[in-house]
């Protein structure tokens, strides 16, 4: 049991400095996917 939450928390750590790391590509993504949602006309 103590090996499974172990294994969790790495798994939460390694998705948390994914997160951080690709965080301004996440955003940068989002807004262009908006962009080109109001170019469009597709719910701006």
């Amino acid at each position: 049991m103590v090996e499974f939450a172990l294994i969790l928390a790495l798994v939460a750590l390694i998705v948390i400095v994914a997160l951080i790391a690709t965080g301004g590509q996440v955003v940068n993504l989002y807004s262009d996917i908006v962009k080109t949602m109001c170019l469009y006309h597709a719910g701006c």
